[in-house]
């Protein structure tokens, strides 16, 4: 258990950044964060240093990635396809199946000590979802859970015509996170034609431009979902 607490959350803004790069930079800051817990653990209390917490947003050139307990088969596309289409594929040391990213897709990671707020994986991810739903009620947009499965969609109650809207998936070590959420704003969908979205078969994926008919700014959903994952957290924003 930490016994120096931070709420304070920085937020870094990579923009459209490629997948590796942004992988690459979520393991470094992730490294870092879980060597001081091994490094606080050796030493006093009053010798102790405050994990940092750090919230990343972007968006990713088209690529495809696959958690580590995903099937291989739900990628329909084989190299020939993925050259023509201009996208790459990874596979990645997250949970979940596979999933896509692309342009107008907003691409949260959160690189924080759930020490530093509670210990607990699946109030996590519920609270990340919960983010989610709220954010998207301010454009009229109702979605929720399905049991069973994971991430946000629409028309989650009545279930005649069930759609994804966002996708998670998360890793975990010592209480420090990384991964996160891929929310579908002005997304291609065309490009999910390619996957079977997260090991799903006959669940169809929507996006906040095809829900309401008309396209928003990345960065306005960017701010409402910052907004209410302060809130459910309790983070403190660093400006």
């Amino acid at each position: 258990m930490n016994l120096k607490i931070n709420k304070k959350v920085e937020v870094l803004e990579l923009g459209l950044i490629d997948y590796k790069e942004a992988w690459d930079y979520q393991e470094k800051l992730f490294k870092e964060t879980v060597d001081l817990k091994i490094e606080n653990r050796k030493v006093s209390k009053s010798y102790q240093k405050e994990t940092k917490n750090k919230i990343i947003f972007c968006e990713h050139p088209h690529v495809f990635t696959l958690g580590k307990s995903g099937d291989k088969e739900n990628l329909l596309a084989d190299e020939i396809k993925l050259r023509q289409i201009k996208a790459k594929f990874y596979r990645i040391n997250r949970g979940g199946d596979i999933t896509y990213h692309g342009p107008g897709q907003l691409v949260m990671y959160p690189i924080i000590d759930l020490e530093n707020f509670f210990t607990d994986i699946h109030k996590y991810l519920r609270l990340l979802e919960e983010a989610v739903i709220e954010s998207l009620k301010h454009f009229g947009i109702e979605s929720g859970r399905i049991e069973g499965l994971t991430g946000v969609w629409i028309d989650h109650i009545k279930k005649e015509n069930p759609r994804k809207i966002c996708a998670m998936g998360v890793k975990t070590s010592r209480w420090v996170t990384m991964h996160g959420i891929a929310l579908n704003v002005n997304t291609d969908l065309s490009y999910f034609d390619q996957i079977i979205p997260c090991g799903i078969d006959g669940k169809a994926v929507t996006s906040i431009e095809q829900e309401l008919g008309r396209k928003i700014e990345v960065k306005e959903i960017q701010n409402l979902l910052l907004k209410q994952v302060a809130k459910h957290f309790e983070m403190q924003i660093l400006e």
